[in-house]
């Protein structure tokens, strides 16, 4: 019987350890390259935005989105539908106006179905002849921080307690209904 609670509670602090100690996975699309660079000072705006990744992108209306967003808020994204090409994705940006810094906040949807969002800083350091998007043009952008499409980790606590829960039941419970037989 000690040998059933002993190995019960090494397999309870076996499972504790493997959970309290997991990092995240690393599996997810990264952003390896951008066109124009993170923090790039840029004379004249870029007609369109390039970003690369270190694994497939998926292809397909409204899977892969960006922002660009200038001073005071205004919207500078294109209007037409990004292209995909392998790792990397390129986007249509309107001529800019103001010469300030512009932020691109992107949206990808990688080969094995997962978003990947970021974003990215520029700086137009001449004034470009632009007019910025309408509000109704401007895409939305999702607020929601678990917008990665995974499951939550508490789902996953949960589960592995009920089950080693339910493990150490039936290892204490076990032989004592079995010892009578």
């Amino acid at each position: 019987m000690k040998r059933v609670v002993s190995l019960a509670l090494a397999a309870l602090v076996a499972g504790g350890l493997a959970l309290g100690t997991a990092g995240t996975a690393l599996a997810h699309n990264v952003l390896v390259d951008s066109t124009p660079k993170d923090g790039a000072s840029l004379d004249a705006g870029p007609a369109e935005i390039t970003l690369t990744f270190d694994q497939p992108v998926q292809a397909g209306e409204r899977f892969n989105t960006i922002t660009v967003t200038g001073p005071d808020s205004t919207q500078w994204q294109g209007d037409g539908e990004p292209t995909v090409k392998n790792n990397s994705v390129t986007f249509p940006v309107r001529p800019l106006g103001p010469a300030a810094e512009y932020s691109v906040g992107y949206r990808i949807l990688s080969a094995d179905g997962h978003p990947v969002t970021g974003t990215l800083k520029f700086t137009l350091t001449k004034a470009g002849t632009g007019t910025p998007a309408t509000a109704t043009a401007a895409p939305a952008e999702s607020s929601s921080p678990e917008s990665d499409g995974g499951v939550p980790i508490w789902v996953w606590i949960a589960g592995a307690v009920v089950l080693l829960g339910g493990g150490v039941y039936f290892a204490l419970k076990g032989p004592k209904e079995n010892a009578g037989r």
